[in-house]
C-alpha cells in the first residue's frame, strides 16, 4: 500500500466540525483556564503531556503543542471542544494518524470536570468521526478505554462505536500496565460498518 501520508495533507477544516451545541476548533491562548482545570483532574496528566497542577506558563505550552506540533509532525489533529454559542473551550479531542497508511486512526478525548455529564464528549466524538471520514483512505477509528471508565464507554457507544474486546496489559499508564477496552467505528460502506 502506498504511504498515505504522502497524499494526505492534514489541516484544519474550512468549517469547524459541529454536532449539536458543540464545535471543534483550534486551541487558543484563551483556553488556558480549561488547561489549568484539566491539570487538576487526577487522570488527565497521566495520559498526556499536561503536567498535574499546571501553571499558566505550563498550560500555555500545552496549548501550543496542541496547536502546532501535532499537525507539523503529521501525527494528527488536536481540537478544542467548545460550546458553539460562547466559543468557550470545555474539553479536548484528538485524531491521531500514525497508522493512516494502514487505513486506521485512533481518537482520544477529555472534558473538563465542570462540563461533564452534559453529553459534550459524545457530541464531540460524533463531530470528529464525521470529519475523519473526509480523510482519504481512512477506514477505521479506534478508541482505547480503561474498563473502569464507564462514562467514556458510554460516550463511545453514544457516538456509534462498538466494543470489540479487551486488550490485557495493553499499555503503561501512571507506572502500571493497564488493560484497555477496544472500541472502533468503521467507515460506512466497509464490511461490518458502523452507521455514523
Amino acid at each position: 500500500m502506498a504511504n498515505t501520508h504522502e497524499h494526505f495533507r492534514p489541516g484544519w477544516p474550512a468549517t469547524p466540525p459541529r454536532e449539536g451545541e458543540v464545535i471543534l476548533r483550534e486551541s487558543t491562548p484563551a483556553d488556558v483556564p480549561l488547561a489549568i482545570e484539566l491539570s487538576t483532574d487526577p487522570y488527565v496528566p497521566l495520559i498526556g503531556t499536561l503536567p498535574a497542577q499546571a501553571s499558566e506558563e505550563q498550560a500555555l505550552a500545552w496549548i501550543d503543542r496542541q496547536r502546532g506540533e501535532r499537525l507539523a509532525q503529521r501525527r494528527g489533529l488536536s481540537f478544542a471542544i467548545a460550546e458553539a454559542d460562547t466559543n468557550l473551550a470545555v474539553g479536548q479531542i484528538g485524531l491521531w494518524l500514525a497508522e493512516l497508511p494502514q487505513g486506521r486512526a485512533t481518537a482520544g478525548y477529555f472534558v473538563g470536570p465542570s462540563a461533564r455529564g452534559r453529553g459534550i464528549a459524545a457530541a464531540a466524538l460524533v463531530a470528529l468521526t464525521r470529519f475523519a471520514w473526509t480523510i482519504p483512505d481512512l477506514h477505521r477509528i479506534e478508541l482505547y478505554i480503561e474498563p473502569w471508565n464507564v462514562a467514556s464507554t458510554r460516550t463511545a457507544e453514544r457516538a456509534g462505536y462498538e466494543r470489540e474486546g479487551l486488550l490485557r496489559s495493553h499499555q503503561r499508564i501512571g507506572g502500571a500496565r493497564r488493560d484497555m477496552l477496544l472500541y472502533a467505528a468503521i467507515r460506512s460502506g466497509d464490511e461490518h460498518s458502523v452507521p455514523n
